[in-house]
Formats: C-alpha cells, sequence, structure tokens
C-alpha cells in the first residue's frame, strides 16, 4: 500500500487473492483465498476442506490453543497459526475479509506477514462507503503475568500505537524494544520481521514432531548454548541442508537480520495479530513487555470486556442525517424483497457482524395512519417490529457467504411497546444478535428509539434461506 488510507473509514479487498504454502506444526500443505467481505463482516475463517465448510470468527473467546501460535476453534473445527495473517489484514486496514482454507494451519511463510501482506497489496484495498466505528479506552487496562515476568498496558490514547520490549537474558538478543506510531506504518516496519525462537526450544519440537513444517529459512533460531558437530549434523538433516553453521552473531544458519532488533519488531507483529481478537478497532497506546501469544489472547479479553461493559454509552445510536449512509434505499432494495408500501426502512447507518442499525423517517402521508386513529394517528406497533425485522434481515444476510437470501419470521418474544410513534418522527431501529448463526437461524434482540428513548422492545427469531437461482 503505498497511499495512506482513511482510518475512519471500513475496507475490504478489491478482488479475491490466493497464496499456498506449508503449515509450521502439521506440515500440511494449504491454500488461502482472502474475499472481499460486506461492511460490519469483520474477518472471518472458512474450512472450505470440510462438510458444510464451517464458519469461524477472528475472536479472542474461541481461542483454545496458545502454546505454539493462536489456534481458534468451534466445536471441532480448529484453524492454527492465524496471527500472522490477522496482523497483515490489520496491518493493511482491511476490515472485512473472509478467509477460505482448506486445511488446520495457515501457512508459515517466511515466518513473517511478508507475503501475506504482499497478496493483499497485489489485489488492492478499496474503501468502503461504512464509517469504522472506534472504541476509545479511557483508563489504563494492565495484564500482569508473574511467572512468564510480563507487563502489558493499554492507555488512553488518540491513535492506535504500539512498543514492545523483549529481554529473554540472551547475550545474542540483549535487550530490544520496537514501536509502531502508525499502522500505515506496518508494511514497511514490521511485516518482513520473521518469528524466532531459541536452539533448546527448537530441539525440543523436533523432539516431539512438533514442526513438520519447518524449514532453516522460516525462523531465525538464536544459538544459546555450545553446540556439539553431532547436533549440527542431525539439524543439517532435519531441514535437508549440507551446510549449517553458527554466524558469529549467534544465529543459526545463513540468514542475514532485516533489521538489528528484527526480534522485538516480531513480537510487535504478534500483538497487532493476536489483539486483532478483540473484535472492535481501538485507541490505545499498548506497551507489551515480553508479550506471548498466552499473555496477547488474555489481554485481548480484558480489553473486549472494557469495551462491552462500556458500551452502554454508545448503545443508543446517534443518527447524522449528514452521514452517508452505509446501505441507501437502493442497496436495500437490492437485499431485501420488500417494496413500497411494505418496505419500511430508508437507510442503514451502521453495520458490524453483530448489530445494524436503520433510520425509518415517519411521516404524515404513511399508507396505514388514516385507517390507524384518523385524528390520532399512530403507527401500529407490528409495524414497528417488521421494521426491526427488515432491519434484521439485512443484518443477517450480510452475515452470510456470497449468495441471494431471504429471511423469514420464526417467533416473536418479550415484545413492548413503551411510548407512541407518531408523525414526523425519526425511528431509528437496531437489531443486535444474541447468539451465533447456526443451522440458518439466527436469535436477534430489537430496539426501537425515537428522540433518544426507547419505544419499542422485542426478542426475534428469522430463519435464512438461500433464493434459488432462477
Amino acid at each position: 500500500m503505498t497511499t495512506k488510507f482513511n482510518i475512519d473509514k471500513q475496507h475490504t479487498l478489491a478482488t479475491k487473492t490466493s497464496i499456498s504454502g506449508t503449515g509450521l506444526h502439521t506440515g500440511i500443505l494449504a491454500d488461502i483465498t482472502l474475499n472481499p467481505a460486506n461492511p460490519g463482516f469483520g474477518i472471518q475463517f472458512q474450512r472450505i476442506d470440510l462438510p458444510n465448510k464451517p464458519i469461524i470468527k477472528a475472536d479472542c473467546d474461541l481461542v483454545t490453543d496458545t502454546s505454539r501460535g493462536t489456534t481458534l476453534q468451534v466445536n471441532d473445527v480448529k484453524v492454527s497459526t492465524v496471527e500472522h495473517i490477522l496482523a497483515a489484514l490489520v496491518g493493511m486496514g482491511v476490515d472485512n475479509c473472509l478467509i477460505e482454507i482448506n486445511g488446520p494451519e495457515v501457512p508459515i511463510m517466511d515466518g513473517s506477514s511478508k507475503d501475506f501482506v504482499e497478496m493483499i497489496d497485489n489485489a488492492g484495498v478499496i474503501e468502503q462507503d461504512a464509517a469504522k466505528i472506534w472504541y476509545s479506552i479511557d483508563e489504563n487496562i494492565f495484564l500482569y503475568d508473574e511467572a512468564k515476568r510480563v507487563e502489558m498496558v493499554a492507555m488512553p490514547s488518540l491513535d492506535y500505537q504500539i512498543t514492545t520490549l523483549i529481554d529473554f537474558n540472551s547475550p545474542v538478543l540483549g535487550t530490544q524494544h520496537a514501536g509502531l506510531k502508525a499502522i500505515i506504518d506496518f508494511e514497511k516496519e514490521i511485516a518482513p520481521c520473521r518469528t524466532f525462537c531459541f536452539l533448546h526450544e527448537l530441539e525440543t519440537l523436533l523432539d516431539n514432531d512438533l514442526i513438520k513444517g519447518g524449514d532453516i529459512n522460516n525462523a531465525i533460531v538464536v544459538v544459546d548454548k555450545p553446540v556439539t558437530t553431532q547436533e549440527m549434523n542431525r539439524l543439517a538433516k532435519v531441514f535437508n541442508k549440507e551446510n549449517i553453521e553458527v554466524k558469529s552473531e549467534g544465529y543459526l544458519n545463513n540468514l542475514e537480520l532485516r533489521f538489528p532488533n528484527e526480534a522485538a519488531r516480531h513480537k510487535l507483529l504478534d500483538v497487532v495479530g493476536d489483539l486483532a481478537l478483540i473484535g472492535y478497532p481501538i485507541k490505545a497506546r499498548i506497551i507489551a513487555n515480553r508479550p506471548g501469544h498466552s499473555t496477547n489472547v488474555q489481554f485481548a479479553k480484558k480489553i473486549k470486556q472494557y469495551i462491552k461493559r462500556n458500551k452502554h454509552v454508545k448503545d443508543i445510536p446517534i443518527y447524522n442525517p449528514l452521514q452517508p449512509p452505509i446501505y441507501s434505499l437502493e442497496q436495500i432494495e437490492k437485499t431485501l424483497p420488500h417494496r413500497h408500501p411494505f418496505l419500511l426502512v430508508d437507510k442503514i447507518i451502521e453495520l458490524t457482524d453483530s448489530y445494524i442499525v436503520g433510520v425509518k423517517n415517519v411521516t404524515f402521508n404513511e399508507w396505514f395512519f388514516p385507517g390507524h386513529f384518523p385524528g390520532n394517528p399512530v403507527m401500529p406497533g407490528v409495524l414497528q417490529v417488521e421494521a426491526l425485522a427488515q432491519t434484521g434481515g439485512i443484518l443477517c444476510i450480510n452475515a452470510m457467504p456470497k449468495g441471494s437470501y431471504d429471511t423469514y419470521f420464526l417467533k416473536i418474544d418479550n415484545c413492548k411497546f413503551k411510548q407512541m410513534v407518531r408523525p414526523g418522527d425519526t425511528m431509528i431501529l437496531k437489531m443486535e444478535m444474541t447468539a451465533p448463526i447456526r443451522r440458518g437461524i439466527c436469535e436477534m434482540k430489537g430496539t426501537v428509539y425515537v428522540a433518544g428513548k426507547v419505544t419499542t422492545e422485542a426478542t426475534l427469531v428469522a430463519q435464512i434461506v438461500k433464493r434459488e437461482e432462477s
């Protein structure tokens, strides 16, 4: 990416792009395809090699293993070593992407995000007509892990900035630090930085057959002890290399460091990738001392919990008529089958993978007012619920893979009407997912706001049905 992108807008890929490689730990060759996605879709993985092609959201609450990278899992479906590709997407400003993969592990490539960044750059990143909602940190959030000697803090900031520090008592690595002042710098300053490990860790992994896809060129190996000729011969055989040597700087193999502090920069890369699992874009200054995948994910969960606890201040949607809509009326008509006089949503102003906000301007000319209390026009409650349902339909359809869908009511619960809606009112329609979509069933909580007050609430369940191709 050679030009600065608008950080206050959502972005996706201009076209799909693919790459192939071997998983570091499984040794399994996998193909990855990055697909453009709608605003609010977020980043999701799809195991296209499995029955029903299950989807796993990039979410810290779905992490089940951090021992050798970050693994996402739903039921028996896993995708492991996701951190480098997530870092590449965040670093290139991509908010919405469906990652198709036909294996259990993201390829390690050269141990950095460089190849992923290049494929994104070649595909192109496009701005979407949707605002990017940033979440601010208003107080310091700390994480301490005494056993691992890890300290992490997120501090209030006007930007998203990260500083990492490492000190492993290694005379080779020494004490290092790295910084990312703006995400636009990720591509050149952080993406090329490769993973590293110590020789004693490498030997343990080899003894337990845990790096089946390892190659001497996809990791920087720090030599932290004297190495015998027998050990060097063993490593040469494992990695199918004629000549393996210890460089004078204390590194194994013939790689030249891309930066003097490449190890600290790679730790920063991992922080970017793991914190993508928060699921919300944040403005904060992150300082991480000796970070690792386990503590990164713990920290991501802590920040996510903070946002959810304090999200109530953002719960009442703010409607700015001057802001371009995410979905205009014409775009809504391309998604929903409803038409006048039964299309009850005028525009969509917010959309994520978990909630949506629509607008309905109520006028005296509505077809139902002449017959619904003449002389005392009140919008029927059932039509308010229908307006919520149509808004929720767009949320459900947006969360599905590419195709045409319809949504049908299955159930309405806990419906309450608290205020009357009259001509001249502007209805703000908010629908929130209360559970992941399973077998095409979508559960949502709906709220109608008028002038900042709740007028209607309901819990809705709908079924998503793929349209027959004509």
